[in-house]
């Protein structure tokens, strides 16, 4: 099957690519990043914005890349200047509640500030999810109706994601890039099974992003398994589609993992299409809350 990446494939949906990256490398260090790498070079709106024209994609939410403040000032100063850019997920000192409730009550001024990101795949603390002083925080996360997205959770976060969902229920949990699901079949029975354990609290969402990794072709068989745990797991109601450009850079760029979950997404009904490609994103980050960003 041939899939197109013009605006008409899904047509009559606004798409929303709820996981995209921008980063400043005058403004942030982005440590993570190695020297050498396609990566490690600035990602302007521009260059972001031709990608998703390419695929069709309506509007963005940008994602943090840095638990740094300044790297948040960046992405909504980013929103300011491109109305596309209807969301960003900012970064709070969570294991600070008094830092983290004074950091909220400026962010949520901006229309564009839509949830809170850590990266605990880079934090030293295995812990993390369960320390006292986070869990507070997250509690006021919740109390504002602000989501908490999880990156890259498996093998490490993924049990202490479903614990976090049980102990706070009322907190929306963003579980991203289905949690980083493995390619051994054996790491893997155990992720689909930790998948499913946390799909069954209400509160849980996932992404359907980042799922390129050394080794794994960006095909639609080698990406079904994943896919299709994902969809019996949460429904289409709860699945969220992100690019996670430009960390697709190294894997062919937007385009193939794309193309790949469009024809994924293309095998279900028109009403869960339009979940997955943006309605699910845009009641989870609260999108439509400001007329000005024309979404």
């Amino acid at each position: 099957m041939t899939v197109s990446s013009s605006p008409s494939r899904f047509s009559g949906i606004r798409a929303v690519d709820a996981h995209l990256h921008l980063w400043d490398l005058s403004v942030s260090s982005y440590d993570w990043i190695p020297e050498g790498s396609p990566l490690r070079t600035t990602m302007t709106a521009e260059r972001a914005r031709a990608e998703l024209d390419a695929a069709g994609i309506d509007h963005a939410v940008l994602v943090q890349a840095e638990d740094s403040e300044r790297d948040t000032e960046f992405m909504l100063a980013r929103a300011d200047a491109h109305p596309w850019i209807v969301g960003v997920v900012g970064w709070v000192k969570l294991d600070d509640p008094g830092r983290a409730r004074k950091q909220l009550d400026r962010l949520c001024e901006h229309p564009a500030f839509s949830g809170v990101r850590h990266l605990v795949h880079d934090d030293p603390r295995d812990d993390f999810l369960s320390l006292p002083t986070v869990r507070a925080s997250l509690r006021e996360l919740a109390d504002r109706g602000l989501p908490f997205d999880v990156p890259d959770a498996w093998p490490r976060h993924l049990r202490a994601t479903v614990e976090l969902a049980d102990a706070l229920p009322e907190l929306r949990i963003v579980l991203d890039h289905l949690g980083k699901p493995p390619a051994d079949a054996t790491d893997f029975a155990r992720w689909r099974g930790l998948v499913v354990e946390l799909a069954r609290r209400p509160n849980t969402v996932a992404k359907v992003s980042g799922l390129q990794a050394p080794g794994r072709e960006v095909t639609v068989a080698a990406l079904r398994p994943a896919w299709e745990t994902a969809l019996e797991a949460f429904g289409p109601d709860r699945l969220l589609y992100g690019g996670d450009w430009p960390m697709t850079l190294p894997h062919g760029g937007y385009r193939p993992m794309w193309e790949v979950t469009a024809e994924l997404v293309a095998e279900l009904g028109p009403d869960e299409r339009a979940a997955v490609l943006g309605r699910t994103a845009r009641t989870v980050y609260r999108l439509d809350r400001s007329a000005r960003k024309g979404a």
